[in-house]
């Protein structure tokens, strides 16, 4: 049985098949370490753990259901670098991922063939000045002014809901213990830490908090990060003639670098997930308050329908089959959070990947667990206290 795509949910239902389902199982009373929050980041974080200290017990607690936040609702563009370009000491964010994936042998239809810069003009987003149009541009489409190639850039895609489910398929088989509908309601501090949840609390030596744009009062980051929530749409397959027409044949993604934002990309049965548009949170800075079936979300998304189907007389008649929305978490330097939590330095708090979440939560989830293990450094970038 798969999920959580065959469930209604108000964020909508993202197109990702989630096919792995953790066996029941109580929470322990201890463990070495905590992982809260079951997307990209908290699983790769789990294996990772046992791929390195085998004989330490991890326990991973999800609110709800594997991939059921940020990781099984993205489009599984896969960019290189951060939101805010590359950063001090980050590393190859790409040459890790597909380490990490061939270390855990993930079958995430992985594919990174680059992705390219598309821009109607010659000024971006930053203000900064745009290379001209590519004479080769396989991409002519009419939004706001002629959008075209500009440039290409390191990148690809992967499907999110078999990797999620392969990270926590390699996780349980290493021996992590993965708890399904456990939202952690408090955590205290000592030598260690206690979780508290809903019937129970679980002692840990230490705690990763990976639960990105979600309880951000539980990960200490109300008032430093801003969530919304990033809509997504996903066309019904196209045929070869109507992929060649729209210059997508060499099956590259793509993103905008001026206004008005979009990306996409080619999924492998020739459907094409498209975003653009963000909800921002209610005054409670809960997106998980927010319904795209509402007023609001359903105008943007019946807006970006028609602006699709404009983009190129190909996609004239197009048929939508998915409207979903993910959550998604900004710092204002658009840097990611990888630091101790601000009460306790037995807490790392790993998110707000601002976009760049599918490769970098993985890659920095494999950090994190060499951290936890004394054996790696954080970044002085991603420090909480920074904001």
């Amino acid at each position: 049985m798969s999920h959580p795509a065959e469930a209604p949910h108000h964020w909508g239902i993202a197109p990702w098949k989630i096919e792995f389902k953790p066996p029941k199982q109580p929470v322990p009373a201890s463990a070495d370490f905590a992982v809260i929050g079951a997307g990209f980041t908290g699983l790769a974080a789990a294996a990772w753990l046992k791929v390195l200290e085998p004989a330490k017990s991890v326990v991973v607690l999800e609110a709800e259901q594997i991939g059921s936040g940020a990781s099984g609702r993205t489009g599984g563009l896969v960019l290189d670098k951060t939101a805010a370009d590359d950063l001090p000491g980050l590393g190859d964010v790409l040459a890790g991922l597909k380490g990490i994936v061939a270390k855990l042998n993930i079958k995430c239809d992985l594919m990174l063939p680059g992705v390219w810069e598309v821009a109607r003009g010659r000024i971006g987003m930053d203000a900064s000045k745009l290379p001209p149009p590519r004479p080769d541009s396989p991409i002519e489409w009419n939004d706001s002014g002629e959008l075209r190639v500009v440039n290409e850039v390191p990148g690809g895609s992967l499907d999110p809901g078999k990797m999620v489910s392969e990270l926590a398929r390699v996780g349980h088989e290493l021996g992590v213990t993965i708890v399904e509908n456990r939202p952690a309601e408090k955590v205290t501090w000592d030598e260690g830490a206690t979780i508290q949840f809903s019937g129970g609390r679980l002692r840990a030596g230490k705690v990763l908090f990976a639960n990105n744009a979600q309880s951000l009062e539980l990960s200490g980051l109300r008032e430093r990060a801003t969530p919304k929530l990033t809509l997504a749409a996903r066309t019904a397959p196209l045929s070869e003639e109507q992929i060649a027409a729209i210059g997508l044949a060499e099956r590259k993604p793509f993103y905008t670098v001026d206004l008005p934002y979009l990306w996409g990309r080619l999924c492998g049965d020739r459907s094409i997930v498209w975003g653009a548009g963000l909800v921002d949170a209610p005054k409670s800075g809960d997106v998980g308050e927010i319904d795209v079936r509402s007023d609001k979300p359903m105008h943007m998304f019946q807006g970006f329908q028609k602006r699709v189907r404009n983009f190129h007389p190909a996609l004239r008649n197009a048929e939508f089959t998915h409207l979903w929305g993910g959550p998604i978490l900004f710092r204002e330097n658009w840097e990611p959070v990888f630091g101790r939590h601000p009460d306790n330095e037995n807490g790392i708090v790993l998110g707000a990947y601002a976009g760049h979440g599918v490769a970098l939560s993985t890659y920095l989830g494999a950090w994190a667990a060499e951290a936890l293990l004394g054996r790696r450094e954080l970044p002085e970038w991603g420090r909480i206290d920074l904001d």
